[in-house]
């Protein structure tokens, strides 16, 4: 699909940024990748790592600036939408700037990449859009509801627009793994609840959902990774064998579980051997086969959570995680 394409990713100097390109770069022969994002020094710091690879290059600009990315959109084939505002409390306590980002950033992308002619579309989304209790997962809903009307709003034009939603991405920046490990050395973990529990998915496998999106869309799908979750006391012991568990409260905005799929989502839902696919309520576009192709319709209350999954992971499994990923844990 890439192949000889030329591909945008907003925000591309993150941690989806830092392993989608390596790996698509390997995967595929794409004509171009160009970085679209803010902070000149995190670009710096990428293009080192890719010295002599002329496929790759990085452009300024911010999701909130419409004309820069009609300038940087010039020739672009497909992107990939992870340029956001996502820390939670930092979106609590900074609302404007979170909807700046995450709503009119969303708007600006969805308008450009219509007028500029762009193949297709995946904007990365996150568990706290599914009953968002919290500023962050609010913009995000939102923003998915956009790229998902984005499919009517392009009218006859050849854009197509999907989601793809996934919950705690295992050892990435800002993440509870290299929170944990970077404070083990003091002998006490803060837990916000020892009930809390996280779904658990490796960049690997948030890369890999991205490309069967723009393989598999129509237009319009939200696509969500069936993965494992764990008890976040269960991940600190491994993390930390030693360290005694504080119980600290739950930060403003935060949830107990993650949810990916609500129940009010469940009339569109349909499952697959290794991911669910929420397709739109309008336009009756839940009922195309074209979309729905070989998906099972989930029963009538289903709910995708990390409490009431099927899968777990086990400490074995995570101990095997931190060995073999050690050396980029934290810093992508």
């Amino acid at each position: 699909m890439f192949n000889n394409k030329t591909i945008l990713i907003t925000g591309g100097t993150g941690s989806f940024g830092h392993k989608f390109i390596p790996m698509t770069l390997e995967k595929y022969n794409p004509k171009k990748i160009i970085v679209f994002s803010r902070d000149e020094m995190k670009q710096w710091e990428m293009a080192k790592l890719f010295p002599n690879d002329d496929r790759l290059r990085f452009f300024i600009g911010d999701v909130r600036d419409r004309d820069r990315l009609y300038r940087a959109l010039d020739g672009v084939d497909y992107v990939v939408h992870a340029a956001a505002t996502k820390i939670v409390p930092t979106a609590e306590y900074n609302p404007f700037e979170c909807i700046k980002t995450n709503v009119n950033g969303a708007m600006n992308l969805i308008d450009a990449c219509i007028d500029k002619k762009v193949k297709g579309c995946v904007a990365l989304s996150t568990d706290k859009a599914s009953s968002p209790v919290n500023l962050y997962g609010a913009s995000k809903l939102a923003s998915d509801k956009l790229f998902v009307s984005g499919n009517a709003y392009a009218g006859g034009h050849e854009t197509h627009f999907s989601v793809v939603r996934y919950g705690n991405v295992m050892g990435s920046r800002g993440s509870v793994i290299p929170f944990f490990m970077s404070i083990r050395d003091q002998g006490k973990l803060p837990i916000t609840d020892e009930r809390m529990t996280r779904f658990m998915i490796s960049l690997e496998q948030g890369v890999e959902l991205v490309w069967h999106a723009f393989e598999d869309m129509i237009g319009g799908e939200i696509y969500v990774k069936k993965i494992p979750s764990m008890k976040v006391t269960d991940l600190a012991r491994v993390v930390a064998p030693e360290a005694e568990l504080e119980m600290v409260g739950v930060r403003p905005g935060e949830k107990l579980h993650e949810q990916m799929i609500g129940f009010e989502d469940a009339p569109y839902t349909y499952e697959y051997p290794e991911h669910f696919k929420i397709l739109p309520a309008i336009n009756d576009w839940h009922k195309d086969p074209r979309r729905i192709k070989d998906g099972v319709k989930v029963a009538e209350n289903f709910v995708y959570s990390s409490d009431n999954n099927a899968e777990w992971m086990t400490d074995s499994e995570l101990q095997a995680w931190l060995e073999q990923n050690a050396q980029s844990i934290g810093r992508i």
